[in-house]
């Protein structure tokens, strides 16, 4: 292998979001007993969803599949209103462990929509986030992913108009398209605060710093979790040649021909243990130099949701 060094990005993995979702499944274990029932999957990481199925989680598409008066953990992508209307009518004890950051783009699309604004939701169509996000006010919210559907997008009214987006999108391709909606819509009205969480733009940094240096980027994520592919297409908009994976089983040695330097990252929703497999993979084949390049460091923290106490 020619490789010699591997850049390791800080901040990355577990956002306090998914930290306190995987503990939410984790104590509702203990506390309640097995099973513990969860809708979807609690965060978009296979490895992770394993790991809790090992320990007595059991992982159901639809609230049907869970029996009635069960425990169900909400994942932590959101829900619409309707998923809490049918755990009241199915008598389920619902642990809601959606992330307070989407929580947050919830309420701002139900009090846009209370005044009575169009609302734009910027997001990728299918996501779980954005399911939840415009169940809140399904007859207010258009979605679109791309500058150039800001560019084709009709509103009925262009000067009453909102925006909002998902949490886990590009910053730089979001921030594309709100330029895009404020010239066409002058009078638009955006969250107080921006809706792409501190840790997805965190990792978006801290993985351009280390692309740029690199020759090979691995991003450590589940092909279904949206913030692991925006690193990997910022680590390519840098030029190096970036691959997502879920685990060490999933590299490629030809991956590294003629690479020296190898950048390694890991999405919100992937442990650190899965870096640690990741690197042992490197030391195994001789590569002892890792440096950390750390871009800010994070101290966010979410409690628990009540039902389980602190």
């Amino acid at each position: 292998m020619a490789v010699s060094k591997v850049l390791l990005a800080a901040p990355r993995g577990y956002c306090a979001g998914v930290d306190r979702a995987v503990e939410t499944v984790e104590r509702s274990i203990k506390q309640f007993g097995t099973p513990i029932y969860v809708r979807k999957q609690i965060v978009h990481n296979l490895p992770v969803v394993r790991d809790l199925e090992s320990k007595g989680a059991i992982f159901v598409d639809e609230l049907s599949e869970v029996p009635e008066g069960a425990t169900v953990v909400l994942s932590a992508h959101g829900v619409a209103p309707e998923v809490y209307r049918e755990v009241e009518a199915r008598d389920l004890q619902a642990i809601d462990a959606t992330c307070p950051l989407v929580t947050k783009v919830h309420n701002e699309a139900k009090r846009f929509a209370l005044d009575g604004y169009d609302i734009v939701l910027i997001g990728h169509e299918g996501h779980e986030e954005v399911i939840g996000t415009m169940g809140e006010a399904p007859n207010s919210i258009t979605l679109i992913g791309t500058p150039e559907e800001a560019e084709r997008l009709t509103l009925s009214r262009p000067d009453h108009v909102a925006y909002v987006s998902q949490t886990t999108l590009s910053v730089d391709e979001t921030n594309e398209v709100i330029d895009v909606l404020r010239r066409r819509f002058p009078s638009i009205q955006g969250p107080p605060r921006e809706d792409i969480c501190y840790a997805t733009q965190n990792r978006q940094q801290a993985v351009k710093a280390i692309a740029s240096r690199s020759d090979v980027v691995l991003v450590i994520g589940s092909h279904n979790s949206s913030n692991s592919n925006r690193l990997a297409e910022v680590a390519a908009s840098l030029g190096a040649r970036a691959h997502l994976i879920d685990d060490e089983t999933e590299i490629q040695p030809e991956w590294f021909d003629d690479a020296k330097t190898v950048g390694v990252t890991s999405g919100a929703s992937a442990p650190e243990w899965l870096v640690d497999r990741v690197l042992g993979y490197f030391r195994d084949r001789g590569v002892t130099d890792v440096e950390e390049v750390t871009v800010i460091e994070e101290d966010v923290h979410f409690a628990l949701p009540k039902e389980l106490g602190r």
